[in-house]
């Protein structure tokens, strides 16, 4: 990046925005790295960082901030560890932080579905073996704990125990009435890691021992009693033998540093690039800031703008846009008004878009990536190189034309300002005709008339204003789109107390152009307010308009719920009473097999007819009222239509499917056989199957899945049952009906046909197999027999 845009990005005060963007960074890598930040001009390189900021965003939502206030360099004490040397206390502690930040970072990304921060994510190390192994062997920069091995702790051992032996008997020299009288004090002290006590100088050659040191004073000299000198020599070597010992640790420890050298290296830099993301969406929190649609080339439209660098309670938010029905934009208005802050605005933003930062403004809005933003604002001014304001600026604007092209925004602030008028107003027409000829997109902000009516008569020139309130003499800071601003001198003066008799005089002077401008965007000024007057109505009651739709479009949605809540509760009962009915069954089937055993022949057939009819009766029963449980909802159903025998149908409350064996009568009610089950329904309870050709037109041979009546004799009874084609809880029915007429016709063994597929229906067959009491057992079939396709079952 040259000297040029440099000197942009800091007159649109980008390193203002970079310094928040820092203050929001945990480690100071990641403040280093969020203020060497720079614009990109690359839509493929911006798209993926503005990603990972609203990941970011949602995160933090969901689960707040990710614990990175421990993340310290590393990459001298990996190094130095490569290279043989030994880590102290202090680095391997900071070699554990980030290990342990890493490890808590990675453990706040699990489960995430965030695409654009899952790489960073999964490169960090999750390897605590290291981490804990420096935390139980380290507790401070100066303290080793002894369990860090157990060398270690047996030396510690022996050391306390010969220091507590050392102080008894020590204590027992000073306290002996045979000694004592020859101290000075009755104490015990240390000098130079030995423990000896204070004797009187005349009395030293009384107390045998080893002299460490005298007092300044010469009356006392600091003995090593004898009794003590062996166990104290013993307690030096044991202080050499820990020291070794915690070397040789330390040692092991930045060996295992050196191994883990390029995890730890990658997982700081992760850490670090994730500080940079994070504090790009605190900021983007902290100023309310959203994720812009980013385009390659086109129009740049920001909505609800706001300057981040300016209050947020008092930063006015404007609309403004560049690159699409023109691409240059003349702001025009009073002093104070706005127009500088407009510009800025406009470049600074675009600026944060290209850095892949959000920007505070409307979820709406839309940036066009820049190759670059070249900015004149400000005042100029130079007393050091002689230059006076418009030599400054002219020699900036110089710079700026000589390397403005395609894809750049400019910037001009008061362009052609601090000269004669009209020379002044000549060339600032000309510099922005030059720019565009560049193909760059141009914002510029005058006080003249003649840029104006440029834009009002160029094509792909627009005008623009910042608002100004006559009554209060104050600007509202609103920019204007499409509107040429007013210099309301006269308005101002005449408010501000100005004799009419001079404002009159000086009217006459100004030129009849300029006269006739000024009414002009008086007119246009007036019928402005009018106009947006009438969009406020309009907006008004477009917004009363999209309410009454959202509540009819949730009172739509509350019916539509209700309605299936009741269907489901009435498809719940009626499968439950269809089970209970199915229990009963079995109930009856097991008292008929008691019968079978007990009775003689003639009672057991007598017995036998009876509890077919109970069996028959409670499903029939089970029937209706599943049938009267969801009649309600069948009624409101498309009738059947006209049926005849042999016509396949559905039955609506149940879901299965029948063969009509009567026509309906004058009540509307015939029989259809379903399954084993002949049931007589309304015909507004069954519908025609859709793509099946009756049997009275085309007939066709049935399935064998049916399962025989209860009236067949055991010669005339199905061995095998196809439930190939039915979904699981049709399949489960028909099994349930074929089992129930096999235990009747007194079968010992059936096959069922499932085939092979994906297995669920298999699967779901052979568990209920497992459950149904009067299946002794069952296998898969051989080969010849259908193999996985079959299931062999043998009944009780």
């Amino acid at each position: 990046m040259n000297k040029l845009q440099e000197k942009s990005l800091h007159t649109l005060e980008y390193h203002a925005v970079l310094e928040l963007l820092a203050a929001h960074a945990v480690s100071q890598e990641g403040k280093e790295r969020a203020l060497a930040l720079r614009p990109k001009d690359d839509l493929f390189e911006i798209e993926p960082l503005m990603r990972q900021v609203s990941d970011a965003k949602r995160m933090m939502e969901q689960h707040g901030s990710p614990a990175l206030d421990r993340v310290q360099p590393v990459a001298a004490l990996v190094g130095r560890a490569q290279r043989g040397g030994v880590l102290g206390h202090k680095e391997l502690l900071a070699v554990a932080a980030l290990m342990r930040s890493a490890r808590r970072v990675k453990q706040y990304g699990d489960g995430e579905t965030a695409d654009s921060l899952s790489p960073l994510f999964a490169l960090l190390g999750a390897d605590a073996y290291l981490e804990e192994r420096i935390g139980a062997s380290i507790l401070s920069e100066e303290e080793m704990a002894d369990g860090a091995s157990s060398q270690l702790l047996s030396i510690r051992r022996k050391m306390r125990q010969m220091e507590s032996r050392m102080r008894e008997t020590l204590n027992q020299f000073i306290s002996s009435p045979a000694t004592s009288k020859y101290l000075q004090d009755n104490l015990i002290t240390m000098r130079g890691d030995r423990y000896v006590v204070p004797v009187k100088s005349e009395h030293r050659g009384e107390v045998a021992g080893l002299i460490h040191d005298v007092s300044s004073s010469g009356a006392t000299v600091f003995v090593e009693p004898a009794a003590v000198v062996q166990a104290g020599n013993e307690i030096r070597m044991l202080q050499a033998e820990e020291k070794a010992e915690m070397e040789r640790i330390l040692s092991e420890l930045t060996a295992e540093v050196a191994a883990q050298g390029e995890q730890l290296l990658t997982d700081y830099d992760c850490l670090c690039q994730l500080d940079v993301i994070f504090a790009k969406a605190k900021l983007s929190f902290a100023l309310k800031c959203v994720e812009p649609r980013m385009v390659e080339a086109g129009e740049t439209v920001l909505k609800r703008a706001r300057h981040p660098l300016l209050p947020q309670e008092t930063a006015v938010p404007i609309d403004i846009a560049i690159g699409g029905a023109y691409d240059t934009l003349v702001i025009t208005g009073p002093n104070t008004g706005g127009k500088t802050v407009s510009l800025k605005t406009l470049g600074l933003l675009t600026l944060m878009a290209c850095t892949g930062l959000h920007i505070p403004a409307g979820e709406e809005s839309q940036v066009a990536v820049c190759e670059r933003v070249l900015a004149d604002i400000g005042d100029e001014q130079s007393i050091e190189q002689s230059l006076s304001t418009f030599s400054a600026h002219m020699k900036n604007i110089v710079s700026i034309l000589a390397v403005c092209r395609k894809g750049d925004l400019v910037l001009f602030d008061e362009l052609g300002a601090g000269t004669d008028p009209t020379e002044g107003a000549a060339l600032a027409v000309a510099i922005i005709e030059f720019t565009r000829q560049m193909c760059a997109r141009v914002a510029a902000t005058t006080h003249y008339a003649e840029l104006k009516v440029f834009a009002l008569t160029t094509p792909g020139v627009e005008n623009a204003s910042c608002e100004f309130d006559v009554q209060t003499l104050r600007p509202t800071y609103r920019l204007l789109t499409g509107v040429p601003g007013k210099s309301n001198a006269f308005a101002i003066s005449k408010r501000l107390g100005l004799p009419q008799s001079v404002i009159d005089r000086a009217q006459e002077h100004i030129g009849e152009e300029s006269a006739k401008m000024e009414d002009v965007l008086t007119r246009l000024e007036k019928q402005r307010l009018e106009t947006e007057k009438y969009r406020q109505e309009a907006d008004a009651f477009k917004r009363m308009a999209q309410s009454e739709k959202d509540k009819l479009a949730q009172l739509t949605r509350k019916a539509e719920q209700q309605q299936q809540e009741e269907m489901r509760r009435a498809s719940e009962q009626a499968q439950r009473i269809l089970a209970q009915a199915r229990r009963a069954a079995e109930e009856v089937m097991e008292k008929v097999t008691a019968l079978q055993k007990k009775s003689a022949e003639q009672l057991q057939k007598e017995n036998l007819e009876k509890a077919r009819a109970e069996l028959w009766g409670s499903l029939s029963e089970a029937e209706k009222k599943a049938i009267h449980k969801k009649a309600e909802q069948a009624r409101r159903r498309q009738p059947a239509g006209p049926l005849r025998p042999g016509d396949t149908v559905e039955l609506i409350n149940v879901g299965t499917r029948g063969t009509v064996l009567t026509a309906p009568d004058a009540q509307g009610n015939l029989q259809v056989q379903a399954g084993i089950l002949k049931i007589t329904v309304r015909e507004d309870e069954v519908r025609p199957v859709q793509g099946e050709t009756p049997a009275h037109k085309a007939p066709r041979p049935q399935p064998r899945r049916t399962a025989p009546a209860p009236e067949l004799s055991r010669r005339s009874a199905q061995t095998e049952l196809d439930l190939r084609g039915l979904d699981t809880q049709e399949a489960i029915l028909e099994l349930d009906r074929f089992l129930s007429a096999a235990v009747m016709a007194n079968l010992h063994t059936a096959t069922i046909i499932h085939g092979k597929g994906t297995g669920a229906l298999r699967a779901a067959v052979q568990q209920h197999l497992k459950r149904h009491p009067k299946v002794k057992s069952q296998r898969p079939g051989r080969y010849g027999e259908g193999e996985m396709g079959v299931t062999i079952i043998e009944l009780k």
